[in-house]
C-alpha cells in the first residue's frame, strides 16, 4: 500500500445536544464522568469496531460491516473497504448517513439501513460500548486519532476481504524466470465474497476478457497464512486434480498484487477488475474472524 499522509482535524460540536451526558462504568461502580455525549464521541477520530467482543444475537448492520466509524459534524463516515483505506475521505472512509443525539445515546440516520438508536456507554479511556436495546445486542468501539492508528495492519491482517473487493483478478504480467507449470494457464482468478469464506474460482479465458463475461472453469478452496513479514502472505489455492498451488501474496497497490509461485519461482502480477464499493459483509453467518487492535 501506499504511504498514507495523515491530517488532524478539528471537530466541531455546535450543533450538538450539549445536555447529553456520558456514563463510566469501572468495575461494579457506576460513575457520571459529566462529559457530554457530543464530547465523546467527538474525542477520537476513527473508532474501531471490535467486533470480535460483540455480544448478543442481533446485528446493526452498518456497524458489523464497517471496519471503522467516525462521527463528524453530524455526517457518519465509515471504512467498510480495505482498497483504498488510509486514502479515502482522508482516512475517515465514505459518508454513510447522519446522527444527532437522545438522552444517553446516538440515533444514526443510515442511508442503506435506516434508523437505530444506541445508548452509549463509555467503558474506558478510549473504549466505549454501543447497546441496541430492541435486539438486546452491544458492539465495543475503541478510539484511535488518525495518526496513531494502523492503517497497514488492519489491511494485512484482514487481507481476505481485500481479495473479495473485486469481481475478478486479471492476470498481467507472468516472468520469464520460473518452470512452466499448471498455473500459466490460468488469466482470471476470484475470491468469492462472503465475509472469511474460503472459495475461488479461477478462469482459463483470453486476456481482456469482460469480468461479466468470463466462465469459470474452476471452483475450489483457498487459505492465507501468515509469514514472518507482516507485509507478505502464503496464498494456497486447493486445485483437487493437480494439488495445491502455493503462492508468496504481496499487494503492490490498491488494486494490483503479485503472487509468487513457489514450486516454479514463477511470479505473476494480478490486477483487480469491478470493485465492489462497500464491500464487508456482516459476518453473522460466517465464523467470527476480526483482528484487535
Amino acid at each position: 500500500m501506499r504511504a498514507i499522509k495523515l491530517f488532524l482535524v478539528s471537530l466541531s460540536a455546535t450543533m450538538l445536544l450539549s445536555s447529553c451526558t456520558a456514563d463510566v462504568f469501572i468495575g461494579d461502580d457506576y460513575v457520571d464522568n459529566g462529559i457530554s455525549l457530543p464530547e465523546l464521541m467527538n474525542s477520537y477520530e476513527l473508532w474501531y469496531v471490535d467486533y470480535e467482543a460483540t455480544t448478543g444475537s442481533g446485528d446493526v448492520p452498518f456497524l458489523s460491516r464497517a471496519f471503522t466509524i467516525s462521527f463528524l459534524e453530524g455526517a457518519l463516515y465509515a471504512n467498510n473497504n480495505l482498497a483504498g483505506i488510509g486514502s479515502t475521505g482522508n482516512g475517515f472512509g465514505i459518508r454513510v448517513g447522519y446522527y444527532d443525539y437522545f438522552s444517553n445515546g446516538i440515533r444514526v440516520y443510515h442511508d442503506v439501513y435506516g434508523t437505530y438508536d444506541l445508548e452509549v456507554y463509555q467503558t474506558a479511556a478510549n473504549r466505549i460500548k454501543l447497546y441496541d436495546r430492541r435486539q438486546n445486542t452491544t458492539y465495543y468501539l475503541i478510539g484511535y486519532q488518525r495518526n496513531g492508528f494502523d492503517y497497514d495492519r488492519l489491511f494485512y491482517d484482514n487481507i481476505h476481504y481485500f481479495l473479495q473487493e473485486y469481481k475478478a483478478w486479471e492476470k498481467v504480467y507472468t516472468s520469464r524466470a520460473g518452470a512452466l507449470n499448471d498455473f500459466d494457464n490460468e488469466h482470471f482468478i476470484q475470491f468469492v465474497a462472503g465475509g472469511s469464506s474460503d472459495t475461488f474460482r479461477s478462469s482459463k479465458d483470453l486476456p481482456g476478457t469482460s469480468v461479466n463475461s468470463i466462465y469459470w472453469d474452476f471452483t475450489g478452496f483457498y487459505g492465507i497464512l501468515n509469514t514472518s513479514n507482516m507485509y507478505s502472505k502464503t496464498l494456497t489455492l486447493d486445485y483437487d486434480f493437480w494439488g495445491n498451488e502455493s503462492f508468496t501474496l504481496t499487494v503492490i497497490n490498491d488494486s494490483r498484487i503479485r503472487l509468487y509461485h513457489n514450486a516454479s519461482g514463477t511470479t505473476y502480477e494480478f490486477v483487480g477488475r469491478g470493485f465492489i464499493q462497500y464491500m464487508k459483509q456482516s459476518p453473522l453467518d460466517v465464523k467470527r474472524k476480526s483482528t484487535k487492535k
